[in-house]
């Protein structure tokens, strides 16, 4: 693990796909990964990226339904990790699994906000509970492994300012910010008092192959994704002129494994964002064209959404550009284009 990026020129910056010269080209190979959440959408791009790097991959995931996991996320790199099908909430397989790992990965999570009110329980048991759980079998089994746990701008609630960095209040508006909240703290904390290296990524809204787009609960990217390569309408609540910012998921990727290799990171919290927001309009009007199918048209709030939607909200990222050197690559045209060539091709298999 690198203590930190050289301080002038940022050499690795270009091309994903071309994994040599990255500062974290030898850090993987031949070390033991865990990925929890390793069936879903974000933590099987990151098993793609890790088997490519040369590390022995162990995934992780409940395959909950409707929760995202999906085993045809990795039908093409199968034989060259490992799956365990197993719920975060077991403290005492997840203090089996951990033994041995150099890295983990902490991807699992319940994400849909909506989920979270109607049934705040189980969002408590997933996003609170059970994190505490993987990092008492960490501190137990394994203290010396490193944790990127991916944690959520969502929890920033609504903005006092924009774009949002990592001192503005956090202040959520439903029960899985709340929780989200929570178990970024007891990362930061078994850090801190532990000495359990580990670091959280406030993600924003990320897509791309992969993503979950049977229904719209947890991305109402995905959902809008899924209209217009089925040629159907998509509704945009409100004027549609709300700013949100996006990441491609291999900048995501990009993210995960530059906190996990860079000793500077640990302790750390880092927003993700874009370099510039978008409005829902604008995203859609361009999926449509990108699609060439599909068609939208405007309508009100839901009453249950418009209580916790924050209006407009983006993110600055440079703190962990400045301390990582990460920046998003793919701008959401070309980000658009890869996605619904994806679901053109392998559509049956999320619908």
């Amino acid at each position: 693990v690198s203590p930190g990026p050289p301080a002038n020129s940022l050499p690795w910056h270009g091309v994903y796909g071309t994994l040599w010269g990255m500062p974290y080209t030898d850090s993987f190979v031949g070390r033991n990964v865990l990925v929890t959440g390793g069936l879903g959408f974000i933590g099987s791009n990151l098993a793609h990226r890790l088997v490519n790097l040369g590390a022995n991959v162990l995934l992780v995931d409940s395959l909950i339904p409707d929760y995202g996991g999906n085993l045809f996320n990795v039908a093409d790199i199968k034989d060259r990790l490992r799956i365990n099908i197993a719920d975060v909430r077991d403290e005492h397989g997840m203090r089996y699994l951990v033994q041995d790992q150099d890295y983990l990965f902490n991807l699992a999570g319940q994400l849909s906000h909506i989920d979270s009110m109607r049934d705040p329980y189980t969002d408590l048991d997933i996003n609170c509970r059970s994190q505490l759980s993987i990092l008492e079998a960490c501190r137990k089994g394994n203290p010396k492994i490193k944790i990127v746990y991916a944690s959520t701008r969502q929890l920033y609630g609504r903005p006092a300012y924009l774009p949002l960095d990592e001192e503005h209040l956090v202040n959520p508006v439903d029960v899985n910010g709340i929780n989200k909240w929570a178990g970024e703290h007891y990362h930061i904390l078994y850090n801190n008092v532990y000495g359990i290296r580990a670091t959280a990524l406030r993600m924003t809204n990320t897509y791309g192959p992969r993503m979950l787009v049977k229904h719209s609960r947890q991305t109402v990217l995905g959902w809008f994704i899924r209209l217009a390569v089925t040629d159907q309408e998509i509704e945009i609540w409100g004027d549609g002129m709300q700013l949100r910012d996006y990441n491609y998921v291999d900048d995501a990727v990009e993210a995960l494994l530059l906190a996990a290799h860079y000793e500077c990171a640990n302790g750390r919290v880092y927003n993700l964002g874009a370099p510039s927001p978008v409005s829902h309009l604008e995203l859609v009007e361009t999926l449509v064209s990108v699609a060439g199918s599909g068609r939208f048209r405007l309508k009100p709030f839901p009453p249950e959404r418009a209580k916790i939607d924050v209006g407009d909200i983006y993110s600055s990222y440079k703190r962990i550009h400045t301390e990582l050197g990460w920046e998003p690559k793919v701008d959401m045209r070309e980000g658009l284009t890869r996605t619904v060539e994806f679901y053109k091709q392998y559509g049956p298999h999320y619908w």
